[in-house]
């Protein structure tokens, strides 16, 4: 009953709006994120019952993820009925429609957590002072990169290639991390190749002695919210606190006018989980998986 369509650009609009009316925003449903890694997911959407419908098909069974919008005042029981009269399973939930479902839907449902996909949220504030004993060790490595006199500037048309080459020429130290690098690379070129089509999209670089050492790109999704889709340092031997560098200077210079920002989820990684724990989030965006039972 539901027609989907490949994602496209020509269909960002009409996401965007189905965005923008959700609730809580996950970096997840963002459209450059999904635009970023459509190769790698093969993402499909659909426009119904006022919603915004999401699967990714690139392996079988197709994953469903949850629709966006405005999921208040939703009878849930009817629209999953119709549409998925077998039951169904929707993963990367946000709490906020978990609890709806729930409410709604009781023992209909089935929920479990899915903590590896919880986004960070931090104060912009904190991150860009820095302030006190919990950020005592950033400053300190922030200190240290300060010495080598780094230049901000903001992404645009002239260091744009300069960014992919230096993406493309990164080593993996191995196997796995080599196809990690290959789908990293593909999504920033996606998303570089079309830096004017991407509302909300911004970011910065850092030279040192003419050279670029360190990238951010992030995007606005509105309510104060920066997210951070991209954050990469180079030359990590000679430049000690380069990601510490980045952090800081691409707030403190573009992000002055956000309140929060979202640094997206630890994937399950432990030296992730700890790494992203050091900045001292302030919150999360939890997410479950809801199977309806039809």
């Amino acid at each position: 009953m539901i027609n989907f369509k490949t994602l496209a650009l020509s269909l960002r609009d009409e996401y965007l709006n189905n965005f923008y009316a959700t609730e809580e925003r996950a970096s997840d449903y963002s459209f450059i994120n999904l635009w970023a890694w459509n190769d790698e997911r093969c993402h499909e959407i659909a426009f119904h019952d006022g919603l915004c419908w999401i699967r990714l098909t690139a392996s079988e069974p197709f994953e469903m993820w949850a629709p966006i919008g405005n999921w208040f005042g939703k009878n849930w029981k009817d629209i999953l009925g119709r549409l998925f009269p077998e039951g169904n399973k929707f993963c990367r939930v946000p709490e906020k429609l978990t609890l709806a479902l729930k409410e709604k839907l009781g023992d209909m449902i089935e929920i479990n957590e899915e903590r590896s996909e919880w986004e960070y949220i931090y104060s912009a504030k904190e991150l860009i002072n820095l302030s006190g004993n919990r950020f005592h060790s950033k400053k300190n490595l922030l200190r240290q990169f300060l010495k080598y006199n780094p230049v901000y500037e903001e992404i645009n048309s002239e260091n744009i290639g300069e960014i992919m080459v230096l993406q493309s020429e990164r080593k993996p130290e191995d196997q796995d991390k080599l196809r990690g690098d290959l789908d990293e690379n593909i999504a920033l070129k996606r998303v570089l190749s079309n830096w004017d089509r991407l509302p909300g999209i911004m970011g910065g670089v850092l030279r040192i002695d003419g050279k670029i050492v360190a990238y951010t790109i992030a995007e606005d999704i509105g309510n104060g919210t920066l997210i951070i889709h991209f954050e990469k340092g180079f030359y990590l031997d000679l430049y000690k606190g380069v990601y510490q560098g980045i952090n800081q200077i691409f707030l403190k210079n573009s992000g002055g006018k956000f309140s929060l920002v979202n640094r997206e989820q630890d994937m399950g990684h432990d030296g992730l989980r700890q790494a992203k724990m050091t900045y001292n989030p302030i919150g999360f965006i939890r997410k479950y998986t809801v199977r309806w039972k039809g």
